[in-house]
Order: C-alpha cells, then structure tokens, then sequence
C-alpha cells in the first residue's frame, strides 16, 4: 500500500483509521493477492460486500427523512441510482482512490485503477473497513456528508416528474375537463409556510401539501393521479 496515498484519502474522507491494516485490505484488490500465492494477504472482495450493505442501508435513511412522500418502489428506484457503479466509481475518483489501490500487474498496464468496476468494488470495500474500524455513527456521518449533494438532486429530478403535466395529459386522453388547483389552507410564518392545495378532476377531489404552492399542486396532482390510475 502507498502510505502517501492512504494518508491522502483518509484527509479527504475527514477519518483516520485506527486498524491500518483494514484499510490496506480494501485497497488491496484480488488481482494483487492472485500474484502472490505465498503470501496470506487477503483481498477486498469481502469488504466490498459488507459496504455494499452499509451504503445501502445509509443512503436509504437518507432518503426515507429527506422524500417522507416516496413509496417503496420509488424509494428503492433512486437508491439504486444513488448507488450504483457509475455513481461510486465518481465517488471513488474524487478523493483518489484509484492511485491508492494495490493491484495486479496484467491491471496495471490495462489501466485498472481507472476502470468503474474496480473502483466502484474499492468505494465499497473502503466504507465497510470504515464501519468496522469506527462503528455505525461515525460512518453514518461520512455517508452522508459526501452524499448530501447527490441525494438534494433528487428533489429536482423528482419534479421533472411533472406530475400536473402528467394529470393533464391522463385526462385529456379521457377528454375531460381541465384540473382545478385550489388553496385550501395556508399556515406558518412567511419565511416557514405549509400550503394545502385540491385538485379537482374527472369526478374525484384530491389534497396535497407543500412548503410553496408549486410543491402543494404537485403533490395533490401525484395523489389524483394515483386514485385515477387506481379507479380506472
């Protein structure tokens, strides 16, 4: 292991480890050890799949507190997207894994530190050998400080959902009328309000709620729909 390099990542990941000998494990990969017969070092395939784990878990926190109004399916959806290889990969290459990695001659001159799969399994690996050096808290906190900018993304690909477009285009296939968006409430001080909205459509009455109007419609129009979907 590169004693410069895993010096560098413990400062940008703001955690240093105890067990140093845990973190050379996740940054050794399998064609390394696979070079060495002799030798009892083990790979990182084991701590990959315990941060598989981890990750998981954190990031569905993160998203249960933060989108209170997803369902399972979509919950599960956005995790997926969260945390899938392309997405560690870049987590991988923003504090360097890639240079600190121990691997096989045949992936050195193939340019594996570069390759999404390696780095996406060393991401994975290095936050299990966090987790078992620091305990869950501590972990928890790391995840979610490098997670933060991705995971208050997905509020806005969240609207691009549309779902009033979505509520508009389903009744004009049913040529009915146009939806009728009404505040029903507003509370709070201006600086902190909550907005109830109702939609009325094709027979039925639906209620959303928001911290501007905005987010209220779409709300109500993401509950109309689901009657709608539901009903016919």
């Amino acid at each position: 292991m590169d004693t410069a390099n895993s010096i560098d990542i413990e400062q940008k990941l703001g955690y240093q480890f105890q067990s140093k000998e845990l973190l050379a494990e996740a940054l050794r990969h399998s064609s390394y050890v696979n070079e060495q017969p002799a030798s009892d070092l083990r790979d990182n395939e084991r701590l990959e799949f315990l941060g598989d784990a981890v990750l998981n878990l954190i990031v569905g926190h993160m998203l249960m507190e933060r989108y209170p109004q997803m369902k399972e399916g979509e919950l599960s959806r956005t995790r997926a997207n969260l945390v899938n290889e392309t997405q560690l990969a870049t987590m991988a290459r923003a504090i360097g894994l890639g240079s600190a990695l121990q691997l096989g001659k045949g992936e050195i001159q193939t340019d594996g530190m570069e390759k999404n799969s390696i780095l996406a399994g060393a991401y994975e690996a290095l936050i299990a050998a966090l987790y078992l050096d620091s305990g869950f808290k501590a972990t928890f906190s790391i995840i979610e400080k490098n997670f933060v900018p991705i995971v208050d993304q997905v509020q806005s690909a969240s609207d691009s959902h549309d779902y009033k477009s979505r509520l508009q285009e389903w009744v004009q296939e049913k040529h009915s009328a146009i939806p009728n968006y009404t505040v029903i409430n507003e509370k709070g001080p201006d600086h902190d309000k909550t907005f109830w909205v109702s939609v009325t459509v094709f027979g039925i009455e639906a209620q959303g709620s928001g911290k501007n109007k905005k987010a209220a419609e779409q709300d109500a129009a993401r509950k109309a729909l689901e009657i709608l979907e539901e009903e016919f």
